[in-house]
């Protein structure tokens, strides 16, 4: 029973509940009229029960009730009780008398209508607490689905981690290989796993450390500078206390800027100059470079710092402080956010 309550949809469950209360009826009967009249009223029963019961709960309350047409609902339960009262009265009489009277016919009186009246008007107070064991049974059963597909998404990740792991674990063999050759190449793919691993591990995240933000930030402009032909002086000033945390990749943008629109790759003595300081419980970065002679195009650059600009809005709302100056020769960025 506990299993098909678990598995049973909303319909079944109806059916279920409508099923043992045609057997309460049919027990109730048997013992005074027999299995055949007992069947006849408890089918006549039943659907009574339910004409009063949907006819509330599915038409009357939510279209007349829940829009506000108290009164209009009000005259229509009254025409629903005394129009299903009156069609049992009329209908159990003529069964009775028909199929299972002997002798002379019983006359229908007010008492059997009052009798009707007062048993459809308890029937539609229970209809209500059907109302909301159905609802409760559905939200349970949503709840159940959320919960699968959380367990299945949460599956799905644990599979979709199983790669990337594995392609770290290959990174790290390769940099064993290498460091017995070649070093400065090691070093490399070193850098490359952890950035892959920062893409994986720590991006999906809320918050990172700022020390992990920094390692990324160095691992990707050692990569960015082998791509340099006559390399490029990086000065990277930090000054914090303890390891504050931040939101993943907010200080990339800057960073990727830089290597994208301002480095002379044909021409020695390109330079960056960044700064990451904490002062008054928020975090200064600041960037600077001199802008090459003959600058890519730069119809797209503005995006990144759009996107940027957007991204810090929904975090901070109009708590921080982004500046961009250009000059000829020089482009400076500085972002002051919180520390939370």
């Amino acid at each position: 029973m506990r299993l098909f309550f678990r598995n049973a949809t909303p319909v079944q469950l109806q059916i279920l509940i409508w099923g043992l209360l045609f057997l309460l009826n049919f027990l109730t009967y048997l013992p005074m009229d027999g299995p055949g009249q007992a069947l006849t009223y408890s089918i006549s029963n039943s659907i009574g029960y339910a004409a009063i019961i949907y006819g509330n709960i599915s038409l009357l309350f939510p279209r007349l009730y829940e829009r506000g047409r108290t009164i209009l609902y009000v005259v229509c339960t009254i025409a629903l009780l005394i129009g299903v009262a009156c069609s049992r009265a009329v209908v159990n009489s003529w069964i009775y008398n028909t199929y299972f009277r002997k002798g002379q016919p019983e006359p229908l009186t007010a008492r059997s209508f009052l009798y009707f009246i007062i048993a459809g008007l308890v029937i539609y107070l229970l209809s209500f607490v059907f109302r909301i064991a159905i609802a409760y049974f559905k939200l349970k059963r949503q709840a159940e689905h959320m919960l699968e597909q959380k367990s299945q998404a949460e599956l799905n990740l644990l599979k979709s981690q199983v790669q990337p792991h594995f392609l770290f674990n290959t990174l790290n063999n390769i940099y064993y290989e290498a460091y017995r050759e070649a070093p400065r190449t090691a070093l490399l793919i070193g850098r490359l796993s952890d950035i892959m691993r920062y893409f994986v591990d720590e991006s999906p995240k809320e918050k990172v450390a700022l020390s992990t933000e920094i390692k990324f930030l160095e691992n990707y402009i050692a990569l960015e500078e082998i791509r340099i032909r006559h390399g490029v002086k990086v000065e990277f000033e930090k000054s914090y206390e303890g390891d504050p945390t931040l939101p993943p990749m907010l200080l990339m943008t800057f960073v990727e800027n830089i290597f994208k629109h301002g480095i002379d790759r044909g021409l020695p003595g390109n330079r960056i100059a960044l700064s990451l300081v904490e002062q008054d419980g928020c975090l200064i970065f600041q960037t600077q470079n001199a802008l090459p002679r003959n600058p890519p195009f730069f119809g797209k650059e503005g995006f990144g710092l759009k996107n940027l600009q957007k991204r810090l809005t929904l975090l901070y709302e109009n708590r921080f402080e982004l500046s961009i100056t250009r000059t000829e020769t020089c482009f400076r960025a500085r972002l002051k956010i919180p520390l939370l």
